[in-house]
């Protein structure tokens, strides 16, 4: 009769109570954990203290197979669990795993739902309270993992409120700031306070030193510490391409310490708005502030530049009535129609430089920072100023020039006169100013006819002939010649004269060499016959040479 081998002795009462109570305490220590896989390792690391078992692998629905400690399933030997499972019941159940007697999936269950099994293998079946204390496991494991899900899913949408409440505020802020923004300079552009108005008001919106450029990058306005004097001016290609960029961008532009944006109608730069920030620690809110008053200040521009094209165009108009000898009436009564007195003694400022559209925009604007008046006419290559003043014209000069970036500005300024209708005498002595400072000293400077002395007087002899008889008998014999060569003894006598006959002042100011002017002066003692050492001779021929300058410049001013 054979032996039928019995059943291994199931743990005493006494094993089981130290088994309920260790898998109490390990449960509570489950439950408080935040941790999936803590908790997963330590349901994993307890199966061998409840039996005579092992631990096969952990399967949840949601994650596959999880790297828990004690595993001693092949990935081969997974595949086929994961084979069985698809016909197993969410109860669990027997498993079959190679080379082993028993093998059972517990279910990893919560109150939620199915989460997947816990499976232990054993050489033979263990006894109905091991499995009862592996069943408990598998379900305190579950139960455990489905309440830290559930807290991170708390967590998770706490966290999500918290944010939601965060942009929430933020963008409360913002809308708050901006209103705020929008209240404060609709109220300076209302107030009509200008440029300086909006960069007042944008500086104590932000807190940071706020610069107003027009389009050639000279300072209108300023607010705030710090302000550079002299103002740093942008080169003019350097210029360009920061307008056509912050042109083009949607947002602020960083230059260097600063962010800019253009200010204007549509691509039209009237103007530079600029935030000054070494730190780049300008945020949003600032940049929203900088935008919005980069749009109140090009409106403010394109009103201003509307205000300025008109009365430049009216103001153009009676400057050059003016100049063409319209009757006293007529220029009066435009004059009174445009707010401007005309009663008062003018003259008449000519300005000459580079050929293009700015440069009758600097004239104006360094008209309006020197106070030398506001009417003016752009012609071709000149502008004419009315002004009713006599200030120092270099400075007014130098503010062209300041205006236009540097480069070559030349000033002619006709007398002062109390009639309109003397005005286009005071042109033509502008002009002839501007001519003789070419002839005569080749510089670039103020020249003003009042100050022309011995020239003026020259331009005012009512015979030109007794001068041009005057010039002949001293200048003669080289006019001649250089008529014949091409040559330009007169000029070269000219010049040497007016340097006080000195060798290096000459040399420099006709770019020739000592040997050169030494030679051309032999020539013109020989062909002259003038000693010019003679304190006589001296006299008369400098008289001459001027004269010979105001009569040439005279007959070029002649339409």
């Amino acid at each position: 009769m054979p032996i039928i081998p019995e059943s291994p002795p199931g743990p005493s009462p006494q094993d089981q109570l130290s088994g309920m109570r260790s898998l109490l305490a390990l449960s509570m220590v489950m439950s408080e954990s935040d941790d999936q896989d803590h908790i997963l390792g330590l349901a994993a690391t307890a199966v061998p203290s409840l039996g005579r078992c092992r631990l096969e692998g952990v399967h949840l629905i949601d994650g596959g197979w999880q790297a828990v400690p004690g595993v001693h399933a092949t990935s081969d030997a997974r595949g086929d669990l994961e084979t069985q499972f698809a016909v197993l019941s969410v109860a669990g159940g027997p498993v079959a795993v190679l080379g082993r007697g028993w093998a059972w999936a517990f279910p990893l269950r919560s109150l939620d739902g199915h989460l997947g099994y816990l499976v232990a293998s054993a050489g033979g079946e263990p006894s109905s309270a091991e499995q009862f204390l592996l069943r408990v496991l598998a379900q305190q494991a579950g139960i455990a993992i489905a309440g830290a899900r559930q807290r991170a899913c708390q967590r998770a949408d706490a966290e999500q409120l918290r944010a939601a409440n965060a942009a929430l505020a933020e963008t409360v802020a913002e809308l708050e700031f901006s209103t705020t923004v929008h209240e404060r300079l609709t109220r300076v552009a209302a107030a009509g306070e200008g440029p300086e108005g909006i960069a007042i008001a944008l500086h104590e919106l932000t807190g940071y030193p706020i610069a107003v450029e027009d389009r050639y990058g000279n300072l209108r306005a300023w607010a705030g510490p710090r302000r550079p004097d002299p103002y740093p001016k942008e080169p003019w290609e350097s210029r360009e391409r920061t307008l056509n960029e912050a042109l083009r961008s949607s947002r602020p532009l960083r230059r260097q310490d600063r962010l800019v944006v253009t200010a204007g109608p549509r691509d039209d730069v009237l103007g530079l708005l600029a935030l000054i920030d070494p730190g780049e620690s300008a945020g949003r809110s600032e940049r929203v502030a900088l935008q919005h008053a980069a749009t109140v200040l090009g409106l403010e521009l394109a009103h201003l530049h509307n205000v300025a094209e008109a009365e430049l165009r009216l103001g153009r108009d009676l400057v050059e009535e003016l100049l063409s000898g319209a009757s006293e009436e007529t220029v009066l009564a435009r004059a009174d129609a445009l707010g401007y007195d005309l009663r008062r003694p003018h003259r008449v400022i000519v300005v000459v430089g580079p050929v293009d559209e700015g440069f009758g925009r600097a004239v104006a604007a360094a008209m309006r920072d020197t106070g030398v008046g506001s009417l003016f006419a752009v012609r071709s290559r000149e502008v004419v100023v009315l002004s009713d003043t006599d200030r120092p014209w270099s400075r007014f000069r130098e503010a062209v020039r300041r205006e236009l970036g540097g480069g070559l500005c030349r000033i002619g300024v006709g007398g002062a006169y109390d009639r309109p209708l003397d005005l286009p005498r005071s042109y033509h002595e502008a002009r002839l100013a501007l001519r003789l400072q070419t002839a005569v000293t080749g510089d670039h400077q103020a020249t003003e006819f009042d100050r022309l002395g011995v020239y003026r007087l020259l331009a005012d002899v009512g015979e030109p002939a007794t001068v041009e008889g005057f010039v002949r008998e001293w200048l003669g014999n080289l006019l001649d010649y250089d008529a014949r060569k091409g040559s330009g003894l007169v000029g070269t006598l000219s010049r040497y004269l007016e340097c006080g006959r000195s060798y290096e002042a000459t040399t420099s100011a006709l770019a020739i060499h000592r040997s050169t002017l030494k030679y051309r002066l032999r020539r013109i003692r020989e062909i002259s016959g003038h000693d010019l050492a003679d304190p006589d001779t001296y006299f008369n021929l400098q008289l001459a040479t001027r004269a010979w300058n105001t009569l040439a410049a005279l007959r070029a001013e002649r339409p």
